[in-house]
């Protein structure tokens, strides 16, 4: 007996020391027996329990107010079935009448086969409600930041498998995200990718990289299309352990594009700066040359008729042909038909091409690439690229070598230039203003001028005359350069006598222009007070001789020595007894001088 009341006493002990609140229940549902635990939960004593019914007091409603009916309480379910009853989510009454959400268990109490009451074993879920609440409430604040991140998320297990995923990067990637099972994190790293292994952010990470970052790889989509992507991978790691990995990406299609062309533009301005650096230099030479005269002077009919020749052609993109005697002021006619034209507010480009050595009138005209040469240290523009939209003026054109001709002809039917040391093709828009002394026609029946290139710069040609045969403009031209150079003399020059003039009428002028502003010059320097005096102007024989010796231009002087020397060597060039060791000239100095003066053996290779 002693025993029995020792079990009983134990298992008394077991159920008022447990956590839970516990009721024991008779068959008909009247309280028999309640815990510690219940009594602090409800409020309810003892008293209010032991004898009566549970369901009026403490769970007369479901969790969401409406009434339960005492028949259907699920309270008392298992005395009626004899099965246990888990329920969830409802609610039970406190005696102030306040209630509190609950979770129990109704066990119905078995002897010899016979319900003889239950027990219910019941816990206030209440900080279990607020911290799931919580939980809930932290979930969805976290997915409305992922779903508002600007930048494409995804999660991978260690495998690879795609875990989550969020809008944008559903949207970029092109992955429904109703079912990620399909797709691993290999698949945006495209089907023939070489390095794929060597930027996956799982195998990084997996091989002990705690944080990856990769810039500009491309990222694919399901429907075989990609974009460029910077991304940056991290480990998601619980209690040390690696569960996965997190991938956050950019795409940066809107900012390589921009780059591009920003590229292009800092290009560009790089050009256009050479260009403004180039025109600057140009322009510099150009005001520190001596012009001999600011302007057209005369009166005469026949400059008047050159005059309105200009006006007529100016306005238009025709190539014009200056002719003319040396010192006749080609220059400034040539000046005068770009200022009059469409193309005066750009450069007015000139070029002597009788003062550069051959191997470097092409660089000076086409421009050239660095290294394309020795001594081509950086690359330099041309004049024609220089005189872009603009004019050049290429005097002396006669001198321009055979092999440089056929590229000026290009330039005149293309439009189109190539720079020494590039295949790279420039177009440009330039009007072409060539000038001569020479006899072009005479020059293109000895071969040694195109004559496709003469046809083509002839279009419109204009003959400038002479200064004999504009003797009414002489007095106009000598009034100018005596005020001209008296100001710049500080002197007081300025009467010339009738005598003086009639001589300086008289005289034909064969340097023309430029000659007798020399001839003016001198006699400023020279003149000891007002009055201008003039030395003796010794005119050159009509037949060119001198004495019984006929005389000759330096070229063909030239010309005929380099000829002689070459029969006699037999046209051998180079070598101890060949032509240029007996001119004392380099032998490549020798070819380019030859092939200026357009010498050359019929049928025989150099």
């Amino acid at each position: 007996m002693a025993d029995l009341k020792q079990i009983l006493r134990r298992y008394e002990l077991i159920l008022t020391s447990a956590g839970e609140g516990i009721y024991g229940l008779d068959i008909n549902g009247r309280g028999t027996f309640v815990n510690p635990a219940a009594i602090a939960m409800t409020g309810w004593t003892e008293e209010d329990i032991i004898g009566h019914t549970v369901h009026p007091q403490h769970h007369h409603s479901k969790a969401n107010g409406e009434p339960y009916p005492q028949h259907e309480c699920p309270i008392y379910a298992a005395l009626k079935d004899g099965e246990v009853h888990h329920v969830t989510n409802e609610v039970f009454w406190h005696k102030d009448g306040s209630h509190f959400p609950v979770h129990y268990t109704s066990s119905p109490i078995w002897e010899k086969n016979v319900i003889i009451g239950a027990v219910v074993v019941f816990q206030n879920v209440r900080k279990i409600k607020q911290t799931e609440k919580s939980l809930a409430r932290l979930q969805r604040q976290n997915e409305l930041l992922l779903a508002s991140a600007g930048e494409g998320i995804c999660g991978f297990d260690c495998e690879g498998k795609v875990t989550f995923i969020n809008p944008i990067a559903t949207k970029l990637l092109v992955w429904p995200n109703q079912n990620l099972t399909g797709q691993t994190i290999h698949d945006i790293f495209g089907i023939d990718q070489p390095n794929k292994l060597e930027i996956c952010p799982i195998h990084n990470i997996v091989q002990g990289k705690k944080y990856y970052k990769v810039n500009d790889v491309p990222f694919w989509r399901l429907d075989n299309t990609s974009f460029p992507v910077d991304f940056i991978s991290t480990p998601i790691l619980e209690n040390g352990e690696l569960q996965g990995v997190v991938l956050v990406f950019r795409d940066i299609s809107e900012r390589k594009l921009a780059d591009q062309k920003l590229k292009q533009a800092y290009s560009e301005i790089e050009q256009l700066k050479n260009r403004l650096q180039a025109e600057n230099s140009y322009l510099q030479e150009q005001v520190n040359l001596n012009n001999s005269f600011e302007d057209i002077l005369g009166q005469s009919d026949p400059l008047k008729t050159v005059l309105h020749q200009v006006e007529q052609v100016a306005p238009t993109e025709t190539s014009v042909l200056i002719l003319g005697e040396t010192g006749t002021g080609k220059e400034l006619i040539a000046r005068a038909l770009h200022n009059l034209s469409l193309r005066k507010e750009r450069t007015l480009v000139k070029i002597n091409c009788a003062a550069l050595p051959g191997n470097l009138i092409e660089s000076e005209l086409f421009g050239h690439e660095k290294g394309s040469f020795t001594g081509a240290t950086s690359r330099r523009i041309g004049r024609f690229e220089l005189a872009d939209k603009g004019t050049i003026f290429l005097d002396e054109i006669g001198e321009l070598p055979l092999e440089l001709q056929a590229k000026l002809l290009r330039v005149l039917q293309e439009g189109e230039i190539e720079r020494l040391g590039d295949s790279k093709t420039i177009k440009i828009n330039v009007r072409i203003i060539a000038a001569t002394h020479r006899d072009l026609k005479q020059m293109v029946a000895q071969g040694n001028f195109r004559e496709d290139l003469f046809y083509r710069l002839s279009v419109f040609p204009l003959t400038i005359p002479p200064l004999r045969e504009r003797k009414n403009d002489i007095s106009l031209l000598v009034h100018y350069f005596v005020t001209k150079y008296a100001n710049k003399m500080s002197k007081q020059t300025n009467t010339i006598s009738q005598s003086v003039m009639d001589k300086l009428q008289a005289y034909p002028w064969p340097g023309n222009v430029r000659e007798l502003e020399n001839v003016i010059e001198r006699a400023v320097i020279l003149s000891p007070n007002k009055s201008l005096h003039i030395s003796e102007l010794h005119a050159p024989s009509n037949n060119n001789t001198y004495g019984s010796e006929k005389l000759l231009p330096l070229t063909d002087m030239e010309k005929s020595h380099i000829t002689k020397v070459l029969k006699i060597t037999d046209w051998k060039i180079s070598g101890e007894q060949g032509a240029a060791s007996i001119l004392e000239m380099h032998p490549n100095t020798l070819r380019s001088r030859m092939n200026k003066l357009g010498i050359r053996r019929s049928n025989t290779s150099l």
